[in-house]
């Protein structure tokens, strides 16, 4: 708020003063004789710039601070027009007379010292006529038209504004009539810039400011989506793990200690990967040899492992805990439903410059039902794909040849880093 404070003076000040200046460079490069001699006239010039100075800062921040209580940025198109010809008409009144009555008050008015200018030089005119001290005002004395006395009146009028009535007193008539109107006029034009250029910025600064707001509440919402998603992928492991170790308690405690220490080393992995957006497959690998040497104790001879892993895709970032679902899917819907067992077969390669995870198992998708194939594996899955990548990566899964289901995920390829 005090950066914004800040920058709305700097611009009020900056704009009504090159007002000021602008005025004063056409008085010195254009009218100095009329605004700037004697020393008292250019003087008065001056204040009359500054007072009008004050009283346009004034009127507009009073405006200013109207439009903001009425929290016009809510309004629709017909009352915006209304409260812009409402505003320049108020403030550009505030603005002009409130200067004029000012500069009168004070003493100090531009005008009047002009108007006193002219009163001299009509009183020098009829000096220069040979009229003073006669009554050649009174033209119609006596009912007889006096040609030289009506001449010698419209002259000293006409160029100066100041004319003698029937009683000899100086009476003043602006003979460039509606100058009023015409300054109020002006007025209203520098009002209805200045408004204009606050309501278009403050336009633009609301456009900006709402869609920086959707964009960080999309970020929440897709922070949020993802840890949703990782929340339901920690327990619905730490399930299958536990009944494959309970599995063995009585068979083999020694190797169901050992399992618990494995699954100790997953779920302390896991909880690693919770505050992180991706892993090195590195990482993501170590978890999943954990899983199948649980798994390996419960199928035995029946589930075999083969690796195919390209060296140079060590370091290449994947969603944690994205190929230990697909291995765990590939165990639930392939080989636990074989009463031979099966082969998990889990890939890695770069293709076409993207970075290729395969996870192959003995199977068919025709084996699997409808509802399970759109399980909570597969849609986290590529739900999470989506969040991640914004599109850039996909998940496939399908049938191959020999009775083997397989499930690819491809992803951009990251720059390869050394693991050694």
């Amino acid at each position: 708020m005090y950066k914004t404070g800040t920058r709305y003076w700097i611009c009020q000040l900056a704009g009504w003063g090159s007002w000021v200046f602008l005025n004063l460079f056409i008085a010195y490069q254009f009218a100095a004789d009329v605004y700037l001699t004697p020393e008292a006239k250019k003087n008065l010039f001056f204040l009359a710039l500054f007072i009008d100075f004050i009283w346009g800062v004034g009127a507009t921040h009073l405006l200013r601070t109207v439009l903001k209580k009425i929290n016009w940025l809510r309004f629709s198109p017909g009352k915006m027009f209304l409260m812009f010809v409402l505003g320049v008409v108020s403030a550009g009144l505030i603005s002009y007379y409130g200067s004029k009555y000012t500069s009168e008050f004070s003493g100090y008015s531009f005008d009047n010292y002009e108007r006193n200018e002219r009163r001299e030089k009509a009183i020098a005119m009829e000096q220069e006529m040979k009229l003073a001290g006669k009554d050649y005002y009174n033209f119609e004395k006596n009912a007889v038209l006096d040609s030289a006395g009506y001449a010698a009146t419209l002259q000293i009028k006409k160029t100066t504004g100041w004319f003698k009535d029937k009683t000899g007193e100086w009476k003043f008539e602006e003979q460039r009539k509606g100058r009023d109107w015409w300054g109020v006029i002006f007025t209203f034009i520098l009002t209805s810039m200045w408004l204009l250029i606050y309501l278009v910025w403050h336009y633009i600064e609301k456009n900006r400011n709402d869609r920086l707001d959707k964009l960080r509440l999309e970020g929440l919402v897709k922070s949020l989506e993802l840890k949703t998603i990782k929340s339901h992928i920690n327990p619905h492991f730490i399930f299958n793990a536990l009944n494959s170790i309970r599995a063995l308690v009585d068979e083999n405690p020694e190797r169901a200690r050992t399992a618990i220490t494995e699954l100790s080393n997953i779920l302390r992995s896991s909880l690693k990967a919770e505050t992180l957006e991706t892993v090195p497959l590195q990482q993501e690998l170590d978890i999943v040899k954990d899983y199948l040497a649980l798994e390996e104790m419960r199928f035995e001879e029946r589930l075999r492992v083969e690796w195919e892993i390209d060296e140079n895709t060590l370091s290449q970032p994947l969603p944690p805990m994205m190929l230990q679902t697909l291995v765990e899917n590939a165990i639930k819907h392939g080989i636990s439903k074989n009463m031979d067992g099966g082969i998990i077969r889990i890939c890695s390669a770069f293709k076409d410059g993207h970075h290729e995870l395969t996870v192959q198992n003995t199977g068919t998708l025709s084996d699997i039902r409808t509802g399970d194939i759109q399980g909570f594996g597969v849609k986290s899955t590529q739900d999470r794909l989506n969040l991640l990548y914004q599109g850039k990566a996909r998940f496939e899964i399908k049938n191959k040849e020999n009775n083997i289901v397989e499930s690819k995920i491809i992803m951009p390829a990251a720059p390869v880093l050394s693991l050694k």
